[in-house]
């Protein structure tokens, strides 16, 4: 049986008290999209009725990136790549390895009773990054040569075109799903059968612009989902008509 995994990585901008000295005077960029995802939270908590099981980070990607691995060179934010390595070693300690592991392993316990498991990470982009536009509402981020992914994928946006023909979808943009991220970590302790991995990527214009689109646009991801995991879940269609 296919469960439904949900984590937000960027879900606030919260610095712990012992590391306010580090922010101070950095509220402006700890309330921009640099400091978090702006909207994922809501969006998540949108989504959870959908999950069998659910994971959230409310502290600021500023202090640390849980969506990034430990070799890569942003793991720290230019306000924390400075500081002592026994500091960097405690945000570690306190903030990183618990939600990664807490996700790792119930993963590994869903394979070892024998389910299959589709994690969807939700994240929201800025608009405009560097100069340039982004031109799309909706990214699917997934690996092309993990099959189930692009399957699962391909039906999503179908759903999500079902619910909303002027919705623009885009696969693998802003970023490649192949990039340096949690679910590409857990793809590397996980078979294709076992794990399926997909970052949903929605635009921040309308949290930030256009409360009713915003709205419209949650209540397509949350239907187009259910579709999706019902397609994927024939036995439990079966059961609902019992």
């Amino acid at each position: 049986m296919l469960k439904l995994l949900l984590t937000c990585e960027h879900g606030g901008n919260q610095v712990p008290a012992v590391y306010t000295s580090l922010f101070k005077e950095k509220q402006e960029v700890l309330n921009s999209h640099e400091g978090y995802d702006i909207g994922a939270l809501e969006l998540f908590k949108e989504l959870e009725p959908l999950a069998d099981k659910t994971f959230y980070a409310e502290t600021s990607r500023l202090l640390v990136e849980l969506n990034r691995s430990l070799h890569h060179a942003k793991l720290f934010s230019d306000i924390t790549k400075d500081i002592h390595d026994d500091e960097k070693a405690a945000i570690l300690k306190e903030y990183y390895f618990p939600y990664r592991e807490q996700v790792e392993h119930l993963i590994d316990d869903f394979v070892m009773a024998g389910r299959q498991v589709l994690h969807v990470a939700v994240h929201t982009f800025t608009p405009e990054l560097n100069g340039e536009v982004r031109e799309t509402d909706i990214g699917l981020l997934y690996d092309p040569k993990r099959k189930l992914e692009q399957t699962i994928c391909r039906r999503w946006k179908q759903e999500l075109q079902n619910c909303a023909e002027d919705i623009v979808v885009r696969f693998n943009y802003p970023y490649l799903g192949i990039a340096d991220g949690f679910p590409t970590y857990l793809r590397r302790k996980f078979t294709d059968e076992q794990y399926i991995g997909v970052e949903l990527e929605v635009n921040q214009k309308f949290v930030q612009t256009d409360e009713a689109r915003w709205e419209y646009l949650k209540r397509a991801i949350y239907t187009s989902l259910e579709a999706t995991l019902s397609y994927f879940r024939p036995e439990l269609s079966a059961e609902d008509e019992l």
